[in-house]
């Protein structure tokens, strides 16, 4: 009886490691995934799988993107969103959200940048780039990560 008792419980707690490992992460609102944050490609690649529809596509693009223009950039995901930054800047130049109609990509010193992205911010050096479905300037979006990587880290 003594034996039952004790495997059970590492029965159940395998079970539950099993399911939780092929659980599909959970979407906020706006269908955001929520991913554990983590330095490192590994939660930003798990970030951009969860992403919902043409929004995936959208992240892959950006995180090719942003490692063909920046090859020595580190990944980090914080607060649901994966964060890009340069060790030697000091920090962080840009992160990107999901949002119900879009995906959303900030840069932390965008007033430094040229031509400035269109979205303006609350914060004094912050500006945005919304992407919607079949809409991205990939040639102009480069241009802002070269320039981005270059200026000082925003440290969070």
């Amino acid at each position: 009886m003594a034996q039952t008792t004790s495997r059970r419980p590492a029965k159940i707690a395998k079970k539950a490691a099993a399911k939780q490992a092929t659980a599909k992460p959970v979407l906020l609102s706006g269908g955001n995934p929520q991913i554990a944050k983590g330095d490192g490609d590994a939660p930003v690649q798990a970030y951009i799988a969860a992403m919902p529809g043409w929004k995936r596509d959208v992240g892959r693009l950006l995180d090719a993107l942003i490692v063909r223009t920046v090859p020595d950039v580190h990944k980090a995901v914080k607060w649901n969103s994966p964060f890009y930054g340069v060790e030697d800047q000091g920090g962080w130049f840009l992160s990107f959200h999901c949002f119900t109609k879009y995906v959303k990509v900030t840069f932390f010193r965008g007033t430094s940048l040229r031509p400035l992205p269109p979205g303006e911010s609350k914060h004094k050096e912050v500006r945005y780039l919304d992407i919607h479905e079949d809409d991205l300037n990939e040639a102009q979006l480069a241009a802002w990560i070269r320039q981005a990587s270059q200026l000082p880290g925003e440290r969070l």
